[in-house]
Protein backbone atom coordinates (compact mmCIF):
# COMPACT_ATOMS: atom_id res chain seq x y z
CA UNK A 1 0.00 0.00 0.00
CA UNK A 2 1.32 3.46 -0.94
CA UNK A 3 2.25 5.77 1.92
CA UNK A 4 0.28 8.60 0.29
CA UNK A 5 -3.01 9.26 -1.46
CA UNK A 6 -5.04 12.37 -2.35
CA UNK A 7 -7.95 14.07 -0.63
CA UNK A 8 -10.27 16.73 -2.01
CA UNK A 9 -10.32 19.93 0.04
CA UNK A 10 -13.93 20.57 -0.94
CA UNK A 11 -15.90 17.29 -0.92
CA UNK A 12 -13.51 15.32 1.32
CA UNK A 13 -13.28 12.28 -0.96
CA UNK A 14 -10.08 10.20 -1.04
CA UNK A 15 -8.40 9.01 -4.25
CA UNK A 16 -5.38 6.88 -5.13
CA UNK A 17 -2.44 9.13 -5.93
CA UNK A 18 -2.24 10.48 -9.48
CA UNK A 19 -0.96 13.57 -11.26
CA UNK A 20 -4.41 15.17 -11.09
CA UNK A 21 -4.65 18.43 -9.18
CA UNK A 22 -8.39 18.96 -9.13
CA UNK A 23 -11.38 16.87 -8.11
CA UNK A 24 -14.46 16.54 -10.32
CA UNK A 25 -16.29 18.73 -7.80
CA UNK A 26 -13.80 21.52 -8.47
CA UNK A 27 -11.90 21.19 -5.21
CA UNK A 28 -8.12 20.96 -4.94
CA UNK A 29 -6.60 17.51 -4.48
CA UNK A 30 -3.91 17.58 -1.80
CA UNK A 31 -1.57 14.73 -0.92
CA UNK A 32 -2.38 12.92 2.32
CA UNK A 33 0.32 10.80 3.97
CA UNK A 34 0.23 7.81 6.27
CA UNK A 35 1.94 9.77 9.03
CA UNK A 36 2.20 6.74 11.30
CA UNK A 37 4.25 5.03 8.60
CA UNK A 38 6.28 8.22 8.03
CA UNK A 39 7.12 8.46 11.74
CA UNK A 40 8.79 5.03 11.66
CA UNK A 41 11.64 6.32 9.47
CA UNK A 42 11.54 10.10 9.90
CA UNK A 43 12.29 11.95 13.13
CA UNK A 44 13.96 15.29 13.91
CA UNK A 45 17.09 13.48 15.07
CA UNK A 46 17.37 11.73 11.67
CA UNK A 47 17.35 15.04 9.82
CA UNK A 48 20.64 16.15 11.34
CA UNK A 49 22.42 13.56 9.19
CA UNK A 50 20.72 14.50 5.93
CA UNK A 51 21.69 16.77 3.04
CA UNK A 52 20.86 20.46 3.29
CA UNK A 53 18.19 20.44 0.56
CA UNK A 54 14.42 20.17 0.64
CA UNK A 55 14.75 16.46 -0.12
CA UNK A 56 15.82 15.90 3.49
CA UNK A 57 12.03 15.55 3.95
CA UNK A 58 11.71 12.79 1.34
CA UNK A 59 9.15 10.84 3.40
CA UNK A 60 6.83 13.85 3.31
CA UNK A 61 7.07 14.29 -0.46
CA UNK A 62 4.97 12.24 -2.93
CA UNK A 63 7.71 10.31 -4.70
CA UNK A 64 8.00 6.54 -4.72
CA UNK A 65 11.65 6.22 -5.74
CA UNK A 66 14.66 8.29 -4.70
CA UNK A 67 16.19 7.80 -8.16
CA UNK A 68 13.35 9.92 -9.59
CA UNK A 69 14.47 13.05 -7.74
CA UNK A 70 15.27 15.99 -10.04
CA UNK A 71 17.37 18.40 -8.01
CA UNK A 72 19.59 21.42 -8.47
CA UNK A 73 20.25 21.76 -4.74
CA UNK A 74 17.07 23.63 -3.79
CA UNK A 75 15.90 24.37 -0.27
CA UNK A 76 17.43 24.87 3.16
CA UNK A 77 17.66 28.60 2.51
CA UNK A 78 18.87 30.90 5.30
CA UNK A 79 16.48 32.18 7.95
CA UNK A 80 18.08 35.50 8.78
CA UNK A 81 17.40 37.44 12.01
CA UNK A 82 16.61 41.05 11.11
CA UNK A 83 17.86 42.73 14.28
CA UNK A 84 17.71 46.33 12.95
CA UNK A 85 14.01 45.85 12.07
CA UNK A 86 13.34 44.35 15.49
CA UNK A 87 14.75 47.47 17.15
CA UNK A 88 13.09 49.94 14.79
CA UNK A 89 9.65 48.30 14.96
CA UNK A 90 9.87 47.20 18.61
CA UNK A 91 9.05 43.58 17.78
CA UNK A 92 10.77 40.74 19.65
CA UNK A 93 11.64 38.61 16.62
CA UNK A 94 11.73 39.47 12.92
CA UNK A 95 13.22 36.94 10.48
CA UNK A 96 13.67 36.91 6.72
CA UNK A 97 13.45 33.60 4.85
CA UNK A 98 15.88 34.07 1.96
CA UNK A 99 14.23 32.17 -0.88
CA UNK A 100 16.19 34.19 -3.44
CA UNK A 101 19.12 31.89 -2.67
CA UNK A 102 17.48 28.93 -4.39
CA UNK A 103 19.14 27.62 -7.61
CA UNK A 104 16.91 29.59 -9.99
CA UNK A 105 16.90 32.70 -7.81
CA UNK A 106 13.39 32.20 -6.43
CA UNK A 107 11.20 29.98 -4.28
CA UNK A 108 9.80 28.44 -7.47
CA UNK A 109 12.77 26.05 -7.47
CA UNK A 110 11.07 24.06 -4.71
CA UNK A 111 7.78 23.51 -6.50
CA UNK A 112 9.36 22.52 -9.78
CA UNK A 113 11.92 20.20 -8.24
CA UNK A 114 8.97 18.29 -6.80
CA UNK A 115 6.82 18.58 -9.93
CA UNK A 116 9.51 17.53 -12.42
CA UNK A 117 10.48 14.63 -10.17
CA UNK A 118 6.88 13.43 -10.28
CA UNK A 119 6.63 13.94 -14.05
CA UNK A 120 9.86 12.02 -14.56
CA UNK A 121 8.62 9.18 -12.36
CA UNK A 122 5.32 9.04 -14.27
CA UNK A 123 6.89 9.17 -17.75
CA UNK A 124 5.74 12.63 -18.91
CA UNK A 125 7.79 13.84 -21.90
CA UNK A 126 6.61 17.46 -22.45
CA UNK A 127 5.58 19.95 -19.79
CA UNK A 128 4.11 23.43 -20.20
CA UNK A 129 3.45 26.26 -17.77
CA UNK A 130 1.84 29.72 -17.83
CA UNK A 131 3.70 32.14 -15.61
CA UNK A 132 4.28 35.76 -14.65
CA UNK A 133 8.01 34.96 -14.75
CA UNK A 134 9.82 33.06 -12.02
CA UNK A 135 7.76 29.89 -12.39
CA UNK A 136 8.62 29.81 -16.10
CA UNK A 137 12.38 30.01 -15.63
CA UNK A 138 12.31 27.54 -12.73
CA UNK A 139 10.23 25.03 -14.68
CA UNK A 140 12.52 25.42 -17.70
CA UNK A 141 15.60 24.76 -15.56
CA UNK A 142 14.20 21.67 -13.86
CA UNK A 143 12.77 20.29 -17.11
CA UNK A 144 16.23 20.66 -18.64
CA UNK A 145 17.71 18.84 -15.63
CA UNK A 146 15.13 16.07 -16.04
CA UNK A 147 15.67 15.95 -19.84
CA UNK A 148 11.98 16.65 -20.40
CA UNK A 149 10.83 19.03 -23.16
CA UNK A 150 9.26 22.25 -21.94
CA UNK A 151 7.10 25.13 -23.17
CA UNK A 152 6.55 28.36 -21.27
CA UNK A 153 4.14 31.21 -21.99
CA UNK A 154 4.53 34.50 -20.14
CA UNK A 155 2.88 37.93 -20.45
CA UNK A 156 4.60 40.30 -22.88
CA UNK A 157 5.61 42.59 -20.00
CA UNK A 158 7.45 39.75 -18.25
CA UNK A 159 10.96 40.87 -17.21
CA UNK A 160 13.44 40.31 -20.04
CA UNK A 161 16.00 38.61 -17.80
CA UNK A 162 13.48 35.90 -16.95
CA UNK A 163 12.65 35.36 -20.63
CA UNK A 164 16.39 35.07 -21.30
CA UNK A 165 16.62 32.41 -18.55
CA UNK A 166 13.87 30.36 -20.18
CA UNK A 167 15.68 30.48 -23.51
CA UNK A 168 18.96 29.54 -21.83
CA UNK A 169 17.34 26.39 -20.45
CA UNK A 170 16.08 25.48 -23.96
CA UNK A 171 12.39 25.96 -23.22
CA UNK A 172 10.10 26.78 -26.15
CA UNK A 173 9.27 30.31 -25.06
CA UNK A 174 6.34 32.54 -26.04
CA UNK A 175 4.89 35.79 -24.77
CA UNK A 176 1.15 36.30 -24.74
CA UNK A 177 -0.60 39.56 -25.49
CA UNK A 178 -2.48 39.31 -22.22
CA UNK A 179 -2.01 38.03 -18.68
CA UNK A 180 -1.28 34.73 -16.96
CA UNK A 181 -4.83 33.39 -17.31
CA UNK A 182 -4.65 34.01 -21.09
CA UNK A 183 -1.43 32.00 -21.21
CA UNK A 184 -3.12 29.19 -19.29
CA UNK A 185 -6.01 29.03 -21.78
CA UNK A 186 -3.53 28.62 -24.65
CA UNK A 187 -1.74 25.83 -22.81
CA UNK A 188 -5.05 24.03 -22.26
CA UNK A 189 -5.40 23.89 -26.03
CA UNK A 190 -1.84 22.60 -26.30
CA UNK A 191 -2.68 19.84 -23.82
CA UNK A 192 -5.47 18.67 -26.12
CA UNK A 193 -3.62 18.95 -29.44
CA UNK A 194 0.07 18.51 -28.53
CA UNK A 195 -0.20 16.22 -25.52
CA UNK A 196 1.54 18.65 -23.18
CA UNK A 197 1.28 18.26 -19.43
CA UNK A 198 -0.11 21.46 -17.86
CA UNK A 199 1.98 22.23 -14.76
CA UNK A 200 0.22 25.45 -13.78
CA UNK A 201 -0.63 26.23 -10.15
CA UNK A 202 -2.78 23.48 -8.58
CA UNK A 203 -3.00 21.61 -11.91
CA UNK A 204 -0.96 18.81 -10.29
CA UNK A 205 0.07 17.95 -6.71
CA UNK A 206 3.82 18.57 -6.89
CA UNK A 207 3.96 22.35 -6.68
CA UNK A 208 2.16 22.54 -3.33
CA UNK A 209 4.26 19.74 -1.87
CA UNK A 210 7.49 21.42 -2.93
CA UNK A 211 6.34 24.75 -1.47
CA UNK A 212 5.37 22.89 1.69
CA UNK A 213 9.05 22.38 2.47
CA UNK A 214 9.32 26.10 3.25
CA UNK A 215 7.13 25.44 6.27
CA UNK A 216 9.00 22.29 7.27
CA UNK A 217 12.32 24.14 7.11
CA UNK A 218 11.00 27.11 9.02
CA UNK A 219 9.94 24.89 11.90
CA UNK A 220 13.26 23.03 11.94
CA UNK A 221 15.32 26.23 11.75
CA UNK A 222 13.40 27.67 14.71
CA UNK A 223 14.05 24.57 16.81
CA UNK A 224 10.62 23.04 16.12
CA UNK A 225 8.84 26.14 17.34
CA UNK A 226 6.53 27.96 14.98
CA UNK A 227 6.48 31.75 14.56
CA UNK A 228 3.45 33.75 15.57
CA UNK A 229 3.00 35.43 12.19
CA UNK A 230 4.07 34.66 8.60
CA UNK A 231 3.87 37.35 5.91
CA UNK A 232 3.86 35.83 2.46
CA UNK A 233 3.52 37.48 -0.99
CA UNK A 234 0.55 35.77 -2.58
CA UNK A 235 -0.35 35.40 -6.24
CA UNK A 236 -1.62 31.90 -7.05
CA UNK A 237 -1.57 30.86 -3.40
CA UNK A 238 0.24 27.52 -3.51
CA UNK A 239 2.80 28.72 -0.96
CA UNK A 240 0.14 29.57 1.62
CA UNK A 241 -1.60 26.25 0.97
CA UNK A 242 1.67 24.29 1.16
CA UNK A 243 2.97 25.87 4.37
CA UNK A 244 -0.37 25.53 6.16
CA UNK A 245 -0.36 21.87 5.14
CA UNK A 246 3.20 21.48 6.47
CA UNK A 247 2.28 22.90 9.88
CA UNK A 248 -0.71 20.59 10.18
CA UNK A 249 1.42 17.56 9.31
CA UNK A 250 4.09 18.56 11.83
CA UNK A 251 1.39 19.01 14.46
CA UNK A 252 -0.01 15.54 13.74
CA UNK A 253 3.48 14.04 13.90
CA UNK A 254 3.93 15.67 17.31
CA UNK A 255 7.01 17.63 16.23
CA UNK A 256 5.41 21.01 17.03
CA UNK A 257 2.76 22.01 19.53
CA UNK A 258 0.61 24.99 20.39
CA UNK A 259 -1.06 27.45 18.04
CA UNK A 260 -0.23 27.51 14.35
CA UNK A 261 1.04 30.78 12.80
CA UNK A 262 -1.30 33.53 11.69
CA UNK A 263 -0.90 33.53 7.91
CA UNK A 264 -0.92 36.89 6.13
CA UNK A 265 -1.22 37.17 2.35
CA UNK A 266 0.41 40.29 0.90
CA UNK A 267 -0.88 41.60 -2.44
CA UNK A 268 -0.23 44.70 -4.51
CA UNK A 269 -2.95 47.31 -4.74
CA UNK A 270 -4.58 47.03 -8.15
CA UNK A 271 -4.80 43.21 -8.07
CA UNK A 272 -5.99 42.10 -4.64
CA UNK A 273 -8.68 39.40 -4.90
CA UNK A 274 -7.70 37.84 -1.55
CA UNK A 275 -7.76 41.19 0.25
CA UNK A 276 -11.19 41.90 -1.21
CA UNK A 277 -12.43 38.43 -0.23
CA UNK A 278 -11.32 38.86 3.37
CA UNK A 279 -13.22 42.15 3.46
CA UNK A 280 -16.40 40.96 1.74
CA UNK A 281 -16.44 37.45 3.19
CA UNK A 282 -16.63 35.71 -0.20
CA UNK A 283 -14.00 35.12 -2.87
CA UNK A 284 -14.49 36.51 -6.35
CA UNK A 285 -11.85 36.94 -9.04
CA UNK A 286 -10.63 40.41 -9.95
CA UNK A 287 -11.96 41.38 -13.42
CA UNK A 288 -8.92 41.30 -15.75
CA UNK A 289 -9.71 44.76 -17.15
CA UNK A 290 -9.57 46.21 -13.64
CA UNK A 291 -6.02 45.01 -12.92
CA UNK A 292 -3.58 47.90 -12.43
CA UNK A 293 -0.69 46.28 -10.54
CA UNK A 294 2.84 45.78 -11.84
CA UNK A 295 3.99 42.69 -13.78
CA UNK A 296 5.21 40.57 -10.86
CA UNK A 297 4.23 37.25 -9.31
CA UNK A 298 1.58 39.11 -7.31
CA UNK A 299 -0.44 39.86 -10.44
CA UNK A 300 -2.87 36.92 -10.43
CA UNK A 301 -6.47 38.17 -10.82
CA UNK A 302 -7.99 34.74 -10.33
CA UNK A 303 -6.01 32.37 -8.07
CA UNK A 304 -6.83 28.76 -9.02
CA UNK A 305 -8.43 28.07 -5.62
CA UNK A 306 -8.89 31.44 -3.99
CA UNK A 307 -11.63 30.01 -1.77
CA UNK A 308 -9.14 27.58 -0.20
CA UNK A 309 -6.55 30.31 0.39
CA UNK A 310 -9.16 32.54 2.06
CA UNK A 311 -10.29 29.62 4.21
CA UNK A 312 -6.71 29.06 5.38
CA UNK A 313 -6.25 32.75 6.18
CA UNK A 314 -9.41 32.68 8.28
CA UNK A 315 -8.58 29.37 9.99
CA UNK A 316 -5.22 30.75 11.01
CA UNK A 317 -6.83 33.98 12.27
CA UNK A 318 -4.66 35.72 9.72
CA UNK A 319 -5.23 38.53 7.25
CA UNK A 320 -4.72 39.79 3.70
CA UNK A 321 -3.02 43.14 3.16
CA UNK A 322 -2.62 45.26 0.02
CA UNK A 323 0.38 47.54 -0.42
CA UNK A 324 1.07 50.20 -3.03
CA UNK A 325 3.81 50.16 -5.64
CA UNK A 326 5.39 53.12 -3.83
CA UNK A 327 5.39 51.23 -0.52
CA UNK A 328 7.03 48.25 -2.24
CA UNK A 329 9.77 50.43 -3.74
CA UNK A 330 10.42 52.05 -0.36
CA UNK A 331 10.63 48.63 1.31
CA UNK A 332 13.06 47.41 -1.38
CA UNK A 333 15.37 50.32 -0.61
CA UNK A 334 15.04 49.70 3.12
CA UNK A 335 15.98 46.04 2.72
CA UNK A 336 18.81 47.03 0.39
CA UNK A 337 20.27 49.19 3.16
CA UNK A 338 20.28 46.03 5.28
CA UNK A 339 22.18 44.03 2.64
CA UNK A 340 19.18 42.23 1.14
CA UNK A 341 18.41 42.06 -2.58
CA UNK A 342 14.63 41.76 -2.59
CA UNK A 343 12.18 41.30 -5.42
CA UNK A 344 9.03 43.45 -5.46
CA UNK A 345 7.14 40.46 -4.05
CA UNK A 346 9.61 39.98 -1.21
CA UNK A 347 9.74 43.69 -0.38
CA UNK A 348 5.94 43.72 -0.29
CA UNK A 349 6.07 41.60 2.88
CA UNK A 350 8.06 44.30 4.69
CA UNK A 351 5.60 46.93 3.46
CA UNK A 352 2.81 44.75 4.85
CA UNK A 353 4.60 44.36 8.17
CA UNK A 354 4.90 48.14 8.51
CA UNK A 355 1.14 48.48 7.97
CA UNK A 356 0.24 45.78 10.48
CA UNK A 357 2.67 47.04 13.09
CA UNK A 358 1.27 50.55 12.81
CA UNK A 359 -2.26 49.20 13.32
CA UNK A 360 -1.17 47.26 16.41
CA UNK A 361 -2.04 43.91 14.80
CA UNK A 362 1.35 42.46 15.80
CA UNK A 363 2.32 42.46 19.47
CA UNK A 364 5.78 43.44 20.73
CA UNK A 365 6.35 39.93 22.11
CA UNK A 366 5.65 38.11 18.82
CA UNK A 367 7.90 36.43 16.27
CA UNK A 368 7.37 37.34 12.62
CA UNK A 369 8.76 35.74 9.45
CA UNK A 370 8.92 37.57 6.11
CA UNK A 371 9.48 35.67 2.87
CA UNK A 372 11.78 37.16 0.24
CA UNK A 373 10.71 34.98 -2.68
CA UNK A 374 13.18 36.26 -5.30
CA UNK A 375 16.05 38.71 -5.77
CA UNK A 376 15.90 42.21 -7.21
CA UNK A 377 18.08 41.52 -10.24
CA UNK A 378 15.28 39.48 -11.85
CA UNK A 379 13.54 42.78 -12.52
CA UNK A 380 16.37 44.82 -14.03
CA UNK A 381 15.62 46.31 -17.49
CA UNK A 382 16.98 43.83 -20.03
CA UNK A 383 16.29 42.86 -23.63
CA UNK A 384 16.51 39.09 -24.39
CA UNK A 385 19.19 38.13 -26.89
CA UNK A 386 16.64 36.24 -28.99
CA UNK A 387 13.33 37.54 -30.35
CA UNK A 388 10.45 35.66 -28.74
CA UNK A 389 7.16 35.13 -30.64
CA UNK A 390 4.17 37.18 -29.42
CA UNK A 391 0.91 35.26 -29.52
CA UNK A 392 -2.71 35.98 -28.62
CA UNK A 393 -4.39 32.62 -29.24
CA UNK A 394 -3.48 28.96 -29.58
CA UNK A 395 -3.93 29.33 -33.35
CA UNK A 396 -1.01 31.79 -33.32
CA UNK A 397 1.11 29.33 -31.38
CA UNK A 398 0.20 26.50 -33.77
CA UNK A 399 1.49 28.55 -36.69
CA UNK A 400 4.84 28.97 -34.95
CA UNK A 401 4.99 25.25 -34.19
CA UNK A 402 4.24 24.38 -37.82
CA UNK A 403 6.84 26.87 -39.04
CA UNK A 404 9.45 25.43 -36.70
CA UNK A 405 8.61 21.89 -37.80
CA UNK A 406 8.94 22.91 -41.46
CA UNK A 407 12.26 24.59 -40.87
CA UNK A 408 13.67 21.48 -39.22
Amino acid sequence: MSRFRQKCTRCGKHFPFSLKGRCECGGTLLVEYDLEQVSRSLHPSVLRERSATMWRYMELLPLEHEKSIVTLGEGWTPLLPMNPLERELDIQGVYLKREEQNPTGSFKSRGFSSTLSLLKEHGVDHVAVPSNGNAASAMAAYAARAQIKSTVIVPKDCPGIIIEECLRYSALTYVVDGMIHDASCIIEEGVKEQGWFHAGTLKEPGRVEGKKTMGLELAEQLGWKLPDVILYPTGGGSGIIGMWKAFQELHQLGWVSGSLPRMVSIQEEGCQPLVDAMTSGAFTASPPDSVRSNPTGLRVPNPPDGELVVRILKQSQGAAVSVTAEEIQSAQKRLGRLGISSSPEGAATLAGLLQLQEKGWIARSETVVLFNTSHADKYLPYAPSTTVPIIKTYADLRKHLQKSAGAS
